[in-house]
């Protein structure tokens, strides 16, 4: 077994390679999702080590100096961050040529020759699923023996080995617990809208739903839902409980936590006498009855993906729920005491400023606690990164470039009637409209700003916490109006 470094290389400031679904990049304040995808492997490999520098402020002189003591160093890309990672691995290499190097993730499963081709510092990239390909390569196998593997030749050509069949027992992938006790600290990894200290987790993979813009599915994950058996989630749970008894909430990062309702609700069953905090991500079309069961049983929050609030933007992009069922969903978990946050995309196929405003009301209308507003991430592999480029709607012809030089979103996309720049413009609006009312110049804040202070009023270490994301926030946006400034030529002050 070769010594092996899981590697989530230094990026842009603040960059979130961890990220789920949607997108990789920079947020509007700090937030770090938990590399599960690299801590699952790692898992499998005896003696390897996982190292996410982001949120570790693990600067390139370090890594570099960490990763000079593995034979084999497998890095988690992005299509975001793919340039910068190929640095990376070139500089590992020049400190130590013998070292070995893979890449992994949703760009390399879906690219794996022109990731390979990105940089000769690259060995391998491993495909779809990669759990057993990463165990595979550090039990020193043949790469040509690997399946779910492309690789170079010595000779310089690439070669792709046959596809490796999904995980279908998920139980028998070992629990990321140790590796994030021995590997991570803990109290490093921020979401704005969970407790803190918080701890994410997959208990199962795939989605079935068809969102045409959401990556894992399309990329790794597949949409069938694979799942651990309920009794598997509960006992980590109860470990994890252990492990980590200052984490105050622990949030099931599968796509779509609730797609298998039985077995949510015999998890949900099985957690209650823990006496844990948990939160997940669901679609909008529960009921009150499963609401409450869960909300009994520990839930605090629905990580919900609203996306639009036209229902024909929801169909064109395969949402498989409308906006009434949104609604019903909502007051549901209103009426139950379940805290949503709600995530909102501008720029998807096809947005006009009508429906943005419609978004925006409709955001207002279902007054959920907290919201994120992104901007459409065509990624390769996904059906909207193919719309986009038979329709024409990409504003660049680097169809891969999605985020600026700080790594904040870019809008990559735009319509007849809607230009980029209004896409772009329109997250700000978003923000404001949601958390404020305005009055001339003067903004007067709504009912979801004064539950937020209300928030903080009550935890000493929430007023510091929120005083902090909200100084990131208006920052971050200040940040992106300089950077349309740039993209227009025009002085940031305009």
């Amino acid at each position: 077994m070769s010594k092996t470094l899981f590697l989530s290389p230094p990026s842009f400031d603040g960059f979130d390679g961890g990220a789920g679904s949607r997108y990789q990049a920079r947020r509007e304040v700090t937030s770090y999702w938990y590399p599960t995808w690299l801590a699952q492997p790692a898992a499998l490999v005896p003696g390897a080590k996982l190292l996410d520098c982001p949120p570790h402020n693990i600067d390139i002189k370090e890594c570099l100096e960490q990763a000079r003591g593995y034979d084999h160093v497998i890095i988690h890309t992005s299509t975001p961050s793919l340039r910068n990672d190929c640095k990376v691995a070139e500089a590992i290499k020049a400190n130590r040529p013998e070292t070995k190097i893979g890449f992994v993730g949703a760009h390399a499963a879906v690219l794996p020759a022109e990731t390979l081709k990105a940089s000769p510092a690259i060995d391998w990239v491993g495909r779809k699923e990669f759990d057993f390909t990463c165990k595979e390569v550090a039990e020193g196998r043949p790469l040509e023996g690997i399946n779910g593997l492309s690789f170079r030749t010595p000779e310089g050509k690439i070669k792709h080995n046959p596809e490796r069949e999904m995980i279908s027992d998920m139980d028998s992938l070992p629990w990321v617990a140790d590796v994030y006790k021995r590997d991570l600290e803990i109290e490093k990894y921020f979401i704005g809208y969970l407790l803190h200290p918080y701890v994410s987790m997959y208990t199962g993979r795939g989605c079935p739903a068809q969102c045409t813009f959401c990556l894992w599915p399309q990329t790794i994950g597949g949409h069938k839902y694979r799942v651990r058996s309920a009794q598997n989630v509960a006992d980590e749970m109860a470990y994890m409980k252990q492990l980590f008894p200052q984490v105050r909430e622990f949030f099931f990062d599968d796509d779509t936590f609730t797609a298998n309702l039985p077995r949510a609700r015999e998890i949900a069953k099985k957690l209650a006498p823990l006496g844990l905090t948990w939160s997940c991500n669901s679609r909008a079309n529960l009921d009150y009855d499963t609401i409450s069961f869960f909300k009994d049983c520990g839930l605090r929050l629905f990580l919900v993906g609203y996306e639009s609030g036209n229902d024909e933007i929801l169909k064109n992009i395969k949402k498989g729920v409308t906006t009434d069922e949104m609604r019903r969903f909502t007051k549901a978990c209103h009426k139950a005491g379940v805290t949503i946050h709600g995530t909102f995309i501008l720029g998807l196929p096809v947005e006009t400023p009508e429906t943005i405003q419609q978004t925006i009301n409709f955001a207002r209308e279902l007054d959920v606690f907290s919201i994120q507003v992104s901007l459409a991430a065509p990624y390769p592999g996904t059906e909207l990164y193919e719309h986009a480029r038979m329709n024409g709607w990409f504003t660049k012809k680097d169809k891969t470039d999605l985020v600026e030089g700080d790594g904040f979103q870019q809008s990559t996309l735009e319509y007849p009637g809607l230009n980029k720049d209004r896409i772009f413009e329109s997250l700000e609006e978003f923000y404001h409209r949601y958390y404020f009312n305005k009055f001339g110049k003067l903004l007067v804040p709504r009912k979801p700003s004064w539950r937020i202070f209300k928030s903080m009023l009550e935890d000493r270490e929430v007023f510091a916490r929120r005083a902090r994301e909200g100084f990131e926030f208006f920052k971050s946006l200040a940040q992106r109006r300089t950077d349309l400034a740039a993209s227009r030529g025009t002085p940031a002050s305009a």
